[in-house]
């Protein structure tokens, strides 16, 4: 299992889109932008909806639940900050309250081959300093009321 305290992650910058996405996975709240206009969950946040271009968009909480909906196993890194925990899964989530927004992150708490399409994941919260709070998944508990 990859050991991810001995990673250097590096620190994402938010802008004026992304900063209400990381004001509240700093709380541990997993919070994506909707239209307000068709209902669309989109990440990462955008301008205007990814489906009908309205402007009119609110970020919401939802639940961390969902399932792999890609994965990729990384066996080498281009960047040495990761070289400490190759192999890992890198992969992209489908949150059951938002479908269609797709998240990436990495399966923590598991051996990378653990990652399958379709394995249930849920969000953890994983601290990077006072500011930023990475939302990254492991497999979900079996006795999960999903």
């Amino acid at each position: 299992m990859s050991d991810w305290s001995k990673a250097t992650r590096p620190i994402p910058v938010p802008n004026e889109w992304t900063k209400p996405f990381w004001d509240a996975a700093n709380r541990g709240v997993l919070e994506l932008q909707r239209c307000q206009s068709c209902g669309h969950f989109q990440h990462p946040p955008y301008a205007t909806c990814t489906q009908c271009v309205a402007t009119d968009l609110k970020f919401e909480a939802v639940r961390g639940a969902g399932t792999i909906y890609a994965y990729t196993i990384m066996y080498h890194t281009g960047d040495k900050r990761f070289a400490s925990v190759v192999p890992y899964a890198s992969i992209i989530v489908e949150l059951d309250a938002a479908p269609g927004a797709l998240m990436a992150g990495n399966l923590l708490e598991a051996e990378y081959t653990e990652a399958k399409v379709g394995r249930r994941v849920e969000v953890v919260f994983e601290k990077l300093n006072d500011n930023i709070t990475l939302p990254q998944f492991r497999l979900a508990r079996t006795n999960s009321t999903e």
